[in-house]
C-alpha cells in the first residue's frame, strides 16, 4: 500500500482507528459523504502522481469492514449474513477468506 492509500484509512470523525466511535445517527456523516471526503483527500495528496486501480482499492477498503460488521451483527452466521448483503453463502465465504475474516 502506498502512502497515498493510507489517506483512505484515516478516520474521518477524528477517532483513532482502534476505537469504536459511538456516533448518533443525527450527527454522523453519511457513508457517501465520508467516501467523498476520503477520495478528495486521496487525490489531493497524490500531487499529480499517476494513479491506477482506484476502483478496486476503494472496494477493498469498504468491503472488508462491511463484511466484518455484518458478521458481528449476525454473530458469525454466514447464512444469515448472506441475505442482507445480497450474496449467496458461497460468495460470502470466498470474500471472508479473501479478507482473512474466517
Amino acid at each position: 500500500m502506498s502512502n497515498s492509500d493510507s489517506f483512505l484509512q484515516e478516520p474521518i470523525s477524528g477517532h483513532p482507528s482502534t476505537e469504536q466511535p459511538q456516533i448518533s445517527a443525527s450527527s454522523a456523516a453519511s457513508l457517501r459523504e465520508n467516501v467523498e471526503v476520503a477520495m478528495a483527500n486521496y487525490f489531493k495528496h497524490l500531487d499529480g502522481q499517476p494513479v491506477s486501480d482506484v476502483y478496486q482499492m476503494v472496494l477493498s477498503e469498504i468491503e472488508a469492514p462491511l463484511l466484518e460488521q455484518v458478521m458481528k451483527y449476525v454473530r458469525n452466521n454466514q447464512t444469515k449474513a448472506a441475505q442482507p448483503l445480497g450474496l449467496n453463502r458461497g460468495t460470502l465465504r470466498k470474500k471472508l477468506k479473501q479478507y482473512g475474516l474466517l
